[in-house]
């Protein structure tokens, strides 16, 4: 087992990475059916929850069902991010995570977020007090460093464990690169293999097949991975990662039924929990994975990013469904 605190979650857990405007619970849902072992909230601001900002309240809303769950927050306001451990802790959640990952400008400009890699000593001095703030295990999701210059994250995570955070997910690429180039995981390696680390490393970036989660355990001895733009549109990723690790081999893709009836069930949560509107244009993102791989698609694609009528796109994934029903699916 691999423990957080007192959490204990299976060895080489599968970890949904928090991703603003996905990871919420109509698809923390749909991973958590397909093997997903420690799920994260959307980041939620800290501001926002203080000023008891609707949707930054929203994003706290979590189920029996997705435990354990972790909450994430961002922020560099040292009294702001006290009172968000509070509120935090009022949704009982059963970890709280702070974001020093993020690498978009409107985060890193306040100084939160990667942004706070440019300054070691206050993202140190903020994670003390977020630990003495909460009785809730506190982790980590950062980046290797601010850009090649500054790779400091040896020593960071080193830092960060001595004052008592608790596990650290970090993600194989600088602010700098964004999402661009091919994760570094080397430095991750590092970090797992300092004989000073005793808490839970987990590595981020790049995991979009089994193989790859299989290797990168194998080559950087990782406690876990955290996934996070594979399982946009393809939840699968989690059952096929656990199948393959089991076994060595591969399972059949899911077919054209698995795909409509994951569409239909995410469509149809997301349109409960955030209202009609926005939970049929935040579930636009989600079309394209789900139908990969099948043939002539893009007029359906097509058909569902445009339309606004929930029972219209119910028709429409019906109609997928019957036209593809005999279509082999090819990831």
């Amino acid at each position: 087992m691999v423990k957080i605190g007192n959490i204990e979650i299976p060895d080489f857990p599968l970890l949904l990475a928090p991703m603003e405007d996905v990871s919420d619970p109509p698809f923390r849902a749909l991973c958590k059916e397909q093997g997903c072992d420690l799920m994260y909230t959307e980041f939620i601001s800290v501001e926002g929850l203080v000023r008891d900002a609707r949707k930054s309240v929203q994003k706290l809303d979590i189920y029996d069902y997705e435990r354990p769950v972790g909450i994430q927050i961002f922020g560099s306001d040292m009294e702001n991010m006290k009172q968000a451990a509070a509120i935090v802790e009022e949704a009982q959640p059963e970890i709280l995570d702070i974001n020093f990952g993020c690498p978009v400008k409107k985060v890193v400009g306040r100084m939160a977020g990667a942004g706070i890699l440019q300054d070691i000593p206050r993202m140190v001095a903020l994670s003390k007090a977020m630990v003495e703030s909460t009785n809730l295990p506190v982790t980590v999701k950062t980046r290797l460093g601010w850009d090649d210059n500054t790779k400091y994250i040896v020593e960071v995570a080193e830092r960060l464990q001595d004052v008592g955070v608790q596990a650290i997910s970090i993600h194989g690429r600088t602010r700098k690169q964004m999402y661009k180039g091919e994760a570094d995981w080397t430095l991750i390696g590092e970090v797992k293999n300092n004989s000073r680390m005793h808490i839970p490393v987990f590595g981020n970036g790049d995991i979009d097949s089994p193989e790859k989660a299989v290797l990168y355990k194998n080559r950087y001895g990782v406690d876990g991975v955290m996934i996070g733009r594979a399982s946009i549109g393809y939840p699968w990723i989690f059952r096929d990662i656990k199948h393959y690790i089991a076994t060595g081999e591969h399972l059949a893709p899911p077919n054209i039924n698995e795909r409509v009836n994951a569409a239909i069930k995410h469509l149809k949560f997301s349109i409960s929990w955030k209202g009609e509107r926005l939970g049929i244009l935040e579930m636009r993102r989600h079309y394209t994975n789900y139908f990969k791989g099948l043939p002539g698609v893009k007029e359906f694609r097509s058909r569902l990013v445009n339309e606004m009528e929930p029972e219209i796109l119910f028709e429409i994934l019906d109609e997928l469904r019957t036209t593809y029903s005999d279509h082999t699916v090819n990831i």
